[in-house]
């Protein structure tokens, strides 16, 4: 599915933003387990001076919910010392942009007016919308009045209350609570409900219907509270924690204040046809069919709905160019993704490349075998999966190369052993989540990488969910649990409320498994770059910055489809993020997110992504070639030069601190400097002056971090701060001097 801006469809202005959530530092909290501490009541009447609370601030009505029902909204309209006044929220649809602004400044100019008399409970209803009068949209007006009288200094005289037909979902709810709304009536949603019942539809009375609607309404808020480490309404309200994809400027300036929105998009007069778009046809003329409405093409593709990439065009050929190994079908594949109808699909279809580059011989270009090996599968547990599934999955990836990631469900141990015909169900990355579902030392120690999940694309700030049904007795033997019983990790790891702890985590990891690299999974988000950084001081190896695209859809529908970001967003933001503080070349960048084709894999490394280094006995081999190359030892030197600038790992950097200790080289050879005497053209002098200390120049240079101590003539051993002693030592008692 695409961005709300980049859609074709008529989109809710609530579309436009998606909500954060909390990562490492002040993590989220599990809704479930912690259910206690969530305080969903709503506090509705002036607040007064917060800075000097007298007994008159808490003078205030209390709603359990902010979910108003019809009964409640009008108690609140005559409750004496409580004084409401009803604005409406209408405006001729005819006006387009002009009229919705001129209508947003009467609401403001109203709520003024009401306030000046002692009113303080401001009620924004649309109600009486008529064939020429439209509903302003809810969020807009609320939001908008709430900033307004920021500036104005009166926002804590009175409280705000939106009546209104438009809001129905929970991030609808969350929207308006967190740009300042008190309560929330949604009426159609409770004339609907009234009319199912009435029509035998639900089985239920209708006020027993309204009250779950209520509940699930407000437990829904919990939960999205809860993701960014709140626990009360009262918190929430006008934190504004959300971001916006697509809004002008001067739309998020004027009545968002302070969102952050790193995209332009929509207007005002975009929003108004977007909302004559839905109007219209409520009021056309012609007869309708009750029973002909549009199933809804949001989740699942429908012929004339919403534009998805996986349809029956795209899944047929990828299929059969997967089961026949045809490469010119998975080529016609590719090449509809990039079509006239996927132009806009998501925020990578509207880059291009830039033309005036020279291409580059295929000669020169990386093997096919050779780039496989940086290739990894998603996260995505056994149990999720099926066991023919996961399996599968790990022997395709050990047959080229790559790695397979298990996900949070555990693996068997007899997939540890190679198969009699030379194929593994071993996968090469275990990964660490809030569960622990399966972690025993014997699984870390199978582990080529070990990856620390602190979040995941599908539903960030969530953990994952295996239902009790999903649950069978192996799948419960595998993760160390009862079979049956369904499995709920909770969304925080609850050993890591910080950095540091992080830091003990990757320290702890690294001493189970020395020899396996650890990853920290993040979600993009506005500010994951931060996160990163400090994820990269805790001695992190690679940090994957993961999309919100992807996932088994084992998540709520809020989740899937208003929470987390694109990974071109955070990817890019990460990368510069790391670079600015000195950082990039500390850990390995990686991304996910429905890749499906080799541009989206392009694009993620121009933007910033470097794929896994491959192992230390694959790049050994290469090592081998150039040994035994017949080429001249200078082309031979370029050629791994240009290998070694590729690696991001900084031991060859002397003086580098690296956990509390100089890395490097004993000798102060420094990689990056010899490299640079190559590209320049110094090659004898380059190649003299490393042949000085190491026998093995290419080796040194490709192999990171590669084993001089072996190769060194000077005889130096011992990497970090002590081993440059001893060589400094060697140097004096041999008249080498210092």
């Amino acid at each position: 599915m695409r961005e709300a801006v980049l859609s074709e469809k008529p989109q809710l202005l609530y579309n436009y933003f998606k909500q954060l959530f909390a990562q490492v530092t002040n993590p989220p909290i599990d809704a479930i387990r912690e259910e206690v501490f969530t305080d969903t009541t709503s506090g509705i009447g002036p607040e007064l001076n917060l800075i000097d609370p007298q007994p008159e601030s808490c003078h205030q009505i209390s709603a359990e919910s902010p979910v108003l029902s019809n009964i409640e909204l009008a108690k609140l309209k005559n409750i004496p010392n409580f004084e409401a006044a009803t604005i409406p929220m209408l405006y001729k649809v005819a006006d387009g942009g002009a009229g919705l602004k001129q209508a947003l400044d009467a609401i403001f100019a109203a709520a003024d007016k009401y306030i000046a008399e002692g009113k303080c409970i401001l009620i924004l209803s649309d109600r009486g919308i008529t064939k020429d009068m439209a509903a302003v949209p809810a969020l807009l007006a609320g939001a908008g009045l709430h900033h307004h009288l920021i500036k104005n200094g009166t926002r804590l005289r009175a409280s705000i209350i939106i009546e209104s037909a438009e809001p129905r979902e929970v991030h609808h709810m969350a929207l308006l609570l967190g740009y300042g709304v008190s309560g929330i009536n949604p009426y159609l949603a409770f004339e609907s409900l009234e009319h199912m019942c009435a029509d035998g539809m639900l089985d239920i009375s209708f006020a027993k219907a309204a009250e779950n609607y209520i509940s699930a309404c407000t437990h829904g808020i919990a939960k999205i509270l809860s993701k960014m480490g709140i626990s009360t309404v009262q918190s929430y309200r006008g934190a504004q924690i959300f971001e916006a994809i697509g809004i002008s400027s001067a739309v998020i300036e004027e009545y968002f204040t302070g969102t952050p929105s790193r995209l332009e998009g929509i207007g005002l007069d975009e929003i108004a046809r977007e909302v004559a778009m839905r109007h219209e046809p409520a009021f056309a003329e012609q007869n309708i069919d009750l029973f002909s409405y549009e199933s809804g093409s949001h989740y699942q593709w429908r012929n004339g709905g919403e534009q998805h990439m996986l349809n029956p065009e795209t899944i047929v050929k990828l299929q059969q160019a997967c089961k026949t190994g045809d490469y010119k079908l998975f080529k016609a594949f590719s090449k509809q993704l990039r079509g006239s109808a996927f132009a806009n699909q998501n925020l990578r279809s509207m880059l291009t490349f830039t033309p005036q580059r020279l291409p580059v011989n295929i000669d020169e270009v990386e093997s096919v075998e050779s780039i496989c090996h940086r290739f990894k599968t998603g996260a995505m547990s056994y149990g999720s999966l099926s066991q023919e599934a996961h399996e599968c999955l790990a022997i395709a990836m050990n047959r080229i190369g790559g790695k397979s990631n298990t996900g949070e469900g555990g693996e068997n141990s007899n997939r540890f052993a190679p198969l009699p015909n030379g194929d593994s169900k071993r996968s090469a990355i275990k990964q660490v989540a809030s569960g622990r579902f399966g972690v025993t030392s014997n699984y870390l120690v199978n582990a080529d990488e070990i990856q620390i999940k602190i979040a995941q694309g599908a539903k960030p700030g969530e953990g994952g969910q295996l239902p009790g049904g999903k649950v069978y007795p192996w799948i419960a033997e595998c993760r160390g649990t009862t079979a049956g019983i369904g499995l709920i990790s909770p969304p925080p790891h609850h050993d890591i409320y910080s950095i540091e702890d992080l830091a003990e985590l990757i320290h702890d990891l690294k001493n189970a498994n020395p020899r396996a690299s650890i990853s920290v999974k993040l979600v993009s988000e506005v500010g994951v770059g931060t996160i990163a950084a400090g994820v990269v001081k805790a001695c992190a190896d690679v940090v994957l910055i993961s999309g919100y695209d992807g996932g088994t859809g084992a998540s709520p529908r809020t989740s899937i489809n208003h929470a987390g970001l694109p990974w071109e967003l955070g990817l890019m933001e990460t990368h510069q993020t790391l670079l600015l503080n000195n950082l990039r070349d500390r850990a390995t960048l990686e991304t996910d997110g429905k890749l499906m084709t080799g541009r989206d894999v392009i694009i993620a490394a121009l933007l910033g992504a470097e794929l896994a280094l491959r192992a230390l006995e694959e790049r050994i081999k290469d090592w081998q070639e150039i040994k035994t190359s017949s080429l001249p030892h200078k082309e031979a030197l370029r050629c791994q030069t240009a290998r070694c600038m590729d690696c991001g790992v900084p031991f060859c950097h002397s003086g580098v601190m690296i956990n509390r200790m100089v890395s490097g080289c004993p000798l102060h050879n420094l990689m990056p400097e010899f490299n640079d005497l190559v590209y320049r053209g110094m090659d004898d002098y380059a190649y003299a002056r490393l042949n000085k200390t190491n026998n093995f120049p290419e080796f040194t240079s490709h192999v990171c971090p590669a084993p001089c101590e072996g190769a060194c003539t000077a005889g130096a051993f011992g990497y970090g701060l002590c081993g440059q002693r001893r060589a400094t030592a060697r140097r004096i008692q041999a008249g080498a001097g210092t």
